[in-house]
């Protein structure tokens, strides 16, 4: 049976100096801390973007009172929150109820932890890191299953259960989708997809197949994450709050933060595979343009794509209204699922035949 390496960062350092486990111990903590603190920040910095995008779509201002144009507010809430009475129903199952908002934490968290920011910034590099992604990224679900179970609540129930049946569908779309850039890179691992794409990124050199496991994807994945249109679980007008109807301070935070960070892996695997990750854009024979790209070093390459899919995501919850459940069902078992089963058939086609833009 084939064995998978794992190389993190702390490896790496223990490796260099194989007697310094503390050397180890401080790579490994480093990580985590780091992982810890841009979750928070992104968070953060996520919620301020997206009040004030929402604000421009509908021509007013958003929040500006709290700091210069309000840059504070989320602060400010985020404050309140830490300090407002956390409520748990006398009837709920309250160990359940405690731990659920963890569950849907982590599973964010853990999926940061292979994200490829930059050539030099990337805390574990999985040769499985799509597969770790795909396990990973279910553990979400149990943390609102859990949480909409426990809160002994209909509404909470109902809406936990509309999420699990939303993620478990559309996390098949997704995957082939994912199997479509695995197939062309020849790869697991995000790193050396990034590197595949050095001669043309996915979307287009994939040809066809590329595009539409590119949309598929997007979507697919918005839906995942119960982002609108398909925030069915929530459903305000509905559910009164879904699955989180019953929370409240801080545990209430830790579900409203997971939905930003994962909004931001999403995006960032979005990138990842199908626009180069943190390689610049370039142009075959511009040489000139070509290297004024690259003055931007990767880091930044890496967010401003990361910037423009966030902002397309947040454009289609601003635009489009929210689709009922047969209408989200529909999408994904009669239009998505088949669609992308032949895309992934077209794409063994290709790749047997090598008809690619550029040469592998």
């Amino acid at each position: 049976m084939q064995s998978f390496e794992v190389t993190t960062l702390a490896e790496r350092a223990s490796a260099a100096l194989p007697n310094n486990i503390w050397l180890a111990i401080a790579w490994i903590t480093l990580a985590a801390v780091g992982v810890a603190t841009f979750t928070g920040v992104s968070g953060l910095v996520l919620v301020y973007a997206e009040r004030k995008i929402a604000a421009h779509f509908q021509c007013r201002l958003g929040p500006m009172r709290v700091g210069w144009h309000g840059v504070l507010q989320t602060l400010a809430d985020a404050l309140k929150l830490l300090l407002k009475e956390d409520i748990v129903p006398a009837q709920a199952d309250k160990l359940l109820h405690m731990v659920a908002p963890f569950f849907a934490l982590l599973a964010a968290m853990l999926c940061l932890v292979v994200i490829p920011f930059s050539p030099l910034v990337h805390a574990a590099d999985m040769n499985i890191g799509v597969l770790y992604i795909t396990a990973i990224s279910g553990l979400g679900v149990f943390g609102i299953l859990i949480g909409g179970w426990s809160s002994n609540n209909k509404w909470s129930l109902l809406g936990a259960m509309r999420s699990g049946a939303q993620m478990i569908s559309y996390e098949l779309s997704v995957t082939l989708s994912l199997l479509v850039v695995v197939m062309f890179a020849g790869t697991l691992q995000l790193s050396q997809i990034v590197a595949s794409q050095a001669d043309g990124w996915w979307i287009w050199r994939a040809h066809l197949p590329g595009l539409v496991a590119f949309v598929i994807f997007f979507i697919a994945s918005i839906a995942e994450i119960n982002r609108t249109p398909f925030d069915i679980p929530e459903g305000e007008s509905e559910l009164t709050g879904g699955f989180h109807t019953e929370y409240s301070g801080l545990r209430f935070a830790f579900f409203f933060l997971s939905e930003f960070v994962n909004m931001f892996i999403v995006s960032s695997l979005t990138v990842t595979l199908f626009f180069g990750g943190w390689m610049p854009f370039h142009i075959g024979g511009l040489s000139g343009f070509n290297a004024v790209m690259d003055l931007l070093p990767p880091l930044i390459w890496f967010f401003l794509k990361v910037s423009a899919a966030i902002f397309m995501m947040m454009w289609f919850r601003w635009t489009f209204p929210r689709l009922r459940v047969d209408q989200l069902m529909k999408l994904e078992w009669k239009i998505f699922l088949p669609i992308g089963l032949i895309n992934l058939f077209v794409t063994s086609i290709l790749i047997l035949s090598g008809l690619y833009f550029f040469p592998v």
